[in-house]
């Protein structure tokens, strides 16, 4: 059986409270019977292979385009404006971004310089610079990150309605439990 094959025996430990808390600090129990406590870090583990997963995907289509995290983010947010119809200016991929306008001139040269994009007039702002995606960049975004993508496109189609509803709902609550306040003291045991 191969590692990945084994990822939940190996995993669960890490994700069940009986053993990783078994004073009960920081996750409590009670009122779960042991089969749901089991299949609760069911639901943890498969969490942890999806997130392995892609980050495998992600870190395999930054090789193949030799890019890092945020040019594979600029160019994304590129792509998908000019498909929108629109046409993208440094500022905007600043803004997306969240980074300053320094930042965002070097990106766009190292872009412009592995021949991902090339810069030019604005059509309507002259004093904007428009920013392409080239045809073979955009070809092997395609080929890594759009048809990843569309798989996992799949995946969500094939459930009903009630599960997709079920699977957003679990998702947003797991979303916000990140946006609590890690900068607050945290009780001495």
């Amino acid at each position: 059986m191969s590692a990945d094959r084994e990822a939940p025996e190996i995993t669960q430990g890490f994700h069940d409270p009986r053993v990783v808390d078994r004073g009960g600090r920081l996750v409590t129990t009670e009122g779960l019977a042991d089969d749901e406590v089991a299949q609760v870090v069911r639901v943890m583990d498969a969490l942890f292979r999806w997130r392995t997963a892609e980050q495998r995907a992600s870190a395999a289509s930054r090789r193949y385009m030799r890019l890092g995290e945020t040019d594979m983010k600029a160019l994304r947010f590129a792509i998908v404006r000019t498909d929108q119809g629109r046409h993208v200016t440094a500022r905007d991929i600043a803004e997306h971004l969240g980074i300053s306008s320094a930042s965002t001139t070097k990106l766009l040269d190292r872009l412009e310089a592995g021949g991902h994009i090339h810069r030019t007039p604005h059509p309507s702002d002259r004093r904007a610079i428009a920013v392409v995606v080239t045809p073979e960049t955009r070809r092997a975004a395609e080929e890594t990150v759009g048809r990843e993508h569309a798989r996992r496109f799949r995946v969500a189609a094939g459930l009903s309605p009630a599960e997709r509803e079920i699977v957003i709902t679990f998702l947003d609550r797991l979303s916000a439990t990140s946006e609590e306040d890690w900068a607050a003291p945290v009780a001495s045991a």
